[in-house]
C-alpha cells in the first residue's frame, strides 16, 4: 500500500542505506523495521532471521567437516559400542 509518512532525516538515511547494503528496496527495509516493532519473533520467522546463541570458541576445530557425518558421529562418541553392564 502506498502512504505518505514523515521520517527523520538521519533515520531514513539509515533505512536507505541499508537498502542499498541488502540489495532491497527501501520500503521492504521499512516493512522489516516496523514488524521488528510491532511483533519481534514474528519478524524473525519471517525473514529468516535467527540469532543462535553462541558460548565463545574460535569456530570449527582443524580439520573437521561439517559435511563428513561419520567423522561428526566419532568426534561426539555416538560411534562407540555401548558398555557392558557388570
Amino acid at each position: 500500500m502506498r502512504t505518505t509518512v514523515s521520517i527523520d532525516d538521519a533515520l531514513l538515511a539509515e533505512a536507505k542505506a541499508a537498502a542499498v547494503r541488502t540489495g532491497r528496496p527501501l520500503g521492504a527495509v521499512v516493512d522489516d523495521a516496523l514488524r521488528v516493532l510491532f511483533n519481534p519473533g514474528r519478524a524473525e520467522r519471517a525473514t529468516g532471521g535467527v540469532r543462535l546463541p553462541t558460548d565463545g570458541g574460535s569456530g570449527v576445530r582443524p580439520g573437521v567437516d561439517l559435511e563428513d557425518k561419520e567423522q561428526l558421529a566419532d568426534i561426539l562418541g555416538e560411534n562407540e559400542p555401548p558398555h557392558a553392564a557388570g
